[in-house]
């Protein structure tokens, strides 16, 4: 994690001392304290942990790419393997699936080091075996519009609160540099993949996912990637792949059902 802060540590000096109060979690625990988040949900990893996800579209889900490997022995999940709780609280969800297939961003690569590469393209879609349609689920847009010192907020699941979404209604960037977001956001295991929203005229859209978390000078911070680019290259595969990612298109790289490649240990990340 060292190396991470570092590397980004001049992203951030000029930040801290301007950025607006951080508001604390609130946990989503009834109906109407979760109205409008249902698009958010937990990832369950076949039974070896969980990560947090959000729809983006009735059958794709947006998270962390490294969520697709196992945290013990860095092999790739069987996406099959995989399901999609939106909406869990208590138990129930409001709905669940299976996950089809996953397309990862090409140039993200799955290594021990934590460092500006691998949280610039730390993102995924993975595409459902169904399609969610309710009136309760409303699959979030992506913003393409974010910098330094913007208020966002960020909706998550964690070890410490996984049967329940938690909001944290005011967080900001701290920093933002070749596609590289720093956040104050509370984030913890299972965090992985969460949602990061800014306010667009009362309407939360996506400006990226939780990639990592660490400390600088003895403040917790995030990390995620600015989806601007991620999204327009993961969207293209998908276009490429006609929607079911039958054959693997150039522009990114896809596991599927039943494939599984080892690609060594994975470094700690929330």
């Amino acid at each position: 994690m060292q190396k991470i802060l570092i590397s980004l540590v001049f992203l951030v000096t000029t930040a801290f001392g301007a950025q607006a109060q951080t508001t604390a979690l609130q946990e989503l625990s009834t109906g109407n304290d979760a109205r409008g988040w249902e698009a958010v949900g937990r990832l369950d990893l076949d039974g070896r942990g969980f990560c947090t996800g959000a729809l983006i579209a009735p059958d794709l889900v947006l998270t962390a790419a490294h969520c697709m490997f196992d945290r013990a022995s860095g092999s790739e999940f069987d996406p099959s393997r995989i399901e999609f709780h939106a909406g869990l609280r208590g138990g129930r969800a409001e709905a669940s699936r299976t996950v089809r297939s996953a397309v990862l961003h090409p140039s993200y690569a799955h290594t021990e080091d934590t460092s500006p590469d691998t949280v610039r393209y730390d993102v995924a879609l993975l595409q459902l075996d169904r399609p969610i349609r309710s009136t309760r689920i409303t699959p979030f847009e992506v913003s393409n519009s974010v910098r330094s010192g913007t208020e966002i907020s960020v909706v998550s699941y964690a070890q410490d609160r996984s049967e329940a979404p938690s909001l944290q209604e005011t967080c900001n960037i701290l920093g933002h540099q070749d596609g590289v977001l720093v956040m104050d956001c509370s984030v913890n295991f299972g965090s992985s993949g969460a949602p990061i929203f800014r306010d667009e005229n009362g309407v939360p859209r996506l400006v990226s996912v939780v990639s990592a978390m660490a400390e600088l000078d003895g403040e917790k911070i995030s990390l995620g990637a600015d989806l601007a680019e991620p999204i327009a290259i993961l969207r293209l595969a998908l276009a490429q792949g006609r929607g079911l990612f039958g054959s693997p298109p150039t522009s990114a790289r896809v596991i599927r059902q039943g494939e599984h490649a080892d690609t060594g240990a994975l470094f700690v990340r929330p």
